[in-house]
């Protein structure tokens, strides 16, 4: 996946060089998402089919650690292959819908500065080792696509927090 249909992020748009600040941005800009809501609000699925705003919010945590996680393998190891993060299981084994917004909020804050600080440390070499995603398909990627498919994330999942708030409200 290169570019996604639904929220029009184009990964070659993304400088490799833009890639940490904008990782880093997302505690500030998923705060001021939620700036206001309530728990019924946040807890609310407008539908069975479509993760709460909270449970977005989770997920995203979520992917920024495991995103740093694939980083530092893919530092490591020659050519590793990634697991699949289990998104969809995550949300009820890892129990999204009971954890406290503040804390998922701060926790997203910690998983960001994390992330970012990764991706602002690594090389050339660094930033063109491989590894292979597994997800859409299972493909030989670069560490440059690992990060703006971590940034496509957090775009494309806060247009999801946006739009079930607005409809949960």
């Amino acid at each position: 996946m290169d570019a996604c249909r639904q929220c029009g992020f184009v990964y070659e748009d993304l400088p490799l060089t833009a890639i940490p600040g904008a990782i880093g941005d997302f505690a500030s800009t998923y705060r001021e998402a939620f700036a206001g809501s309530d728990r019924l609000t946040v807890t609310r699925r407008i539908d069975p089919a479509t993760w709460s705003a909270l449970e977005y919010a989770c997920h995203v945590r979520d992917v920024f650690l495991v995103q740093r996680d694939r980083v530092v393998m893919a530092q490591v190891l020659e050519r590793p292959q990634v697991i699949p993060m289990s998104r969809d299981e995550r949300v009820s084994i890892c129990r999204y819908d009971s954890q406290p917004l503040p804390d998922v909020l701060d926790q997203l804050a910690m998983a960001v500065g994390l992330c970012a600080l990764v991706f602002e440390g690594l090389t050339p070499t660094g930033w063109a080792r491989q590894l292979v995603y597994n997800w859409p398909t299972s493909e030989v990627r670069d560490v440059i696509w690992v990060g703006r498919n971590a940034v496509h994330e957090g775009v494309h999942h806060l247009g999801d927090v946006e739009a079930v708030l607005a409809q949960a409200r």
